[in-house]
């Protein structure tokens, strides 16, 4: 006989492992590598994410706390990542079209973003200054959350702000299918990150579903993360099509960039239009049959 109930995974040691690892991430080396960046960059999304799922059930306090101090660790780290997205998307271009780089050799700005720095053994001073920051946000983030009563989450409440998530998904998917500039992309894109990461806490009420939904997204969103990256990048060239004035060359890398990104749209459209096409409800998506904990 099939159990009546299905107990939710628990949230407060979730997020309390979120923040450990990020200090570990982070306390690996002087100065962190661009793999711990992204992942501590990651790990501060999916606080923020489960601080939105939790939002009806906290102090108004609180929450504003923990989650600006997620996202000023996000924002303090942004930039360090960037410079390394743009050097791993030229390299990816660059394996198919060798010719057309070496055609663009004497392109100062491209030249600079395909240089590898040095990972300097001590970190400088502006970077030393955000490390300690986002050690002291961390930390006071930590310590709030030994003392915050999260033992009696209301699981119908969380349901609700996980349809919420769903919701401002779909709305976002909709403005993007009807307008798909990078911007709308990129907040599209945010959405269903944080609804994917809220999703795993409700894996145990349907476990093959939930599962297979998650890897869909995850697909998904990755899909729009490149197609981003390579928006990007085109900004950090600064072109702009205005007629003739580029040399024929980076008008080609430019066209490549546009290809590249349509075929990373054509594999997030079809997923996007099967989970977030309005009309749908996410319980049928999902599939709940009855939430207790």
């Amino acid at each position: 006989m099939e159990p009546d109930y299905v107990k939710l995974r628990e949230i407060k040691p979730v997020l309390a492992g979120y923040i450990r690892e990020a200090q570990g991430l982070l306390r690996q080396s002087p100065v962190p590598d661009d793999k711990a960046v992204h992942d501590v960059r990651v790990l501060m999304k999916k606080c923020r994410a489960v601080m939105r799922l939790i939002i009806s059930q906290i102090e108004k306090e609180s929450f504003q706390r923990n989650y600006d101090a997620f996202r000023e660790t996000g924002r303090l780290l942004s930039s360090w990542r960037e410079t390394s997205v743009h050097r791993k998307t030229l390299k990816e271009l660059k394996k198919n079209h060798s010719k057309l780089f070496a055609s663009l050799n004497e392109n100062e700005k491209l030249a600079l973003l395909m240089r590898k720095a040095d990972i300097p053994a001590e970190p400088s001073p502006e970077i030393k200054i955000d490390l300690e920051k986002i050690e002291e946000l961390l930390n006071k983030a930590g310590f709030r959350l030994r003392f915050q009563k999260m033992d009696n989450m209301d699981a119908k409440l969380l349901l609700k702000e996980l349809e919420n998530s769903y919701n401002i998904v779909v709305d976002k998917y909709l403005i993007c299918r009807n307008s798909p500039k990078p911007a709308n992309l990129h907040m599209f894109r945010k959405k269903a990150k944080d609804f994917l990461y809220q999703l795993w806490f409700f894996r145990p009420l349907n476990p093959a579903i939930v599962k297979s939904l998650e890897k869909k997204l995850d697909a998904m969103t990755q899909n729009l993360g490149k197609y981003n990256d390579l928006s990007q990048l085109v900004a950090t060239l600064e072109y702009k099509y205005s007629g003739p004035g580029e040399t024929p060359a980076m008008d080609e890398l430019i066209i490549l960039v546009r290809e590249a990104q349509d075929n990373y749209l054509s594999k997030a459209w079809p997923v996007a239009y099967k989970v977030f096409c309005p009309g749908k409800k996410l319980v049928n998506i999902l599939g709940f049959r009855l939430l207790m904990i």
